[in-house]
């Protein structure tokens, strides 16, 4: 068994500005969002975690660092974002106006379609995330780990393994910094425990 504490980061200027779409651009925490990670170490404050894995992205990086208490933090290319393609920067306002079929064909099947036209299918997406999580279950048998991901790949992914149709990945909503808790058995099979918890 595996236990995994997954974060999306905490709050970045893309966040509270419209919620614009920050797939690949490099952005750091609002004060807001070191504060949302503080607030998960204040939680895991007594749990063991033997591990902790970020996506490359500073936003995620720092909210790794401080979540986990200043552990050391392994990047893993995998935990990426979502390459939002022409969405990149822009609200969902904005650039359905600019071509509304794109969000029409990413709505009705993403594993068929590239978020922005030219960024990743949701079937991309899953094939990396779910690469880096059956290493994790050999690696870290038994074991805890946080990992610190984004708002895209983490609600596509547990889509995914809870057996969801894709499209439907925006029904799991992931706040800012809060507190998922999933595990895995010696077979990959994903059990959702906690989603945005105040534990």
């Amino acid at each position: 068994m595996l236990r995994v504490y997954l974060l999306r980061h905490g709050e970045t200027a893309y966040n509270a500005d419209g919620n614009r779409y920050c797939g690949r651009t490099d952005i750091e925490l609002t004060a807001k969002g070191l504060r949302q990670a503080k607030f998960v170490f204040e939680q895991l404050r007594n749990a063991k975690i033997d591990a902790v894995y970020s996506s490359p992205l500073l936003r995620a990086k720092r909210t790794a660092e401080i979540a986990s208490g200043e552990k050391e933090v392994m990047v893993d290319e995998r935990l990426i974002e979502v390459d939002f393609g022409d969405w990149e920067g822009k609200t969902k306002e904005e650039f359905v106006v600019e071509n509304a079929s794109l969000w029409d064909n990413w709505m009705n099947a993403p594993e068929n379609n590239r978020a922005g036209g030219t960024g990743e299918s949701a079937t991309e997406i899953v094939a990396r995330v779910s690469s880096f999580f059956d290493e994790m279950i050999t690696r870290h048998e038994n074991q805890t780990i946080m990992v610190v991901g984004h708002n895209g790949i983490n609600r596509i992914f547990m889509a995914s393994k809870l057996g969801m149709p894709l499209k439907n990945y925006r029904q799991l909503a992931q706040q800012n910094s809060s507190l998922t808790e999933i595990e895995f058995d010696e077979n990959g099979v994903m059990t959702l425990k906690l989603l945005n918890s105040k534990i």
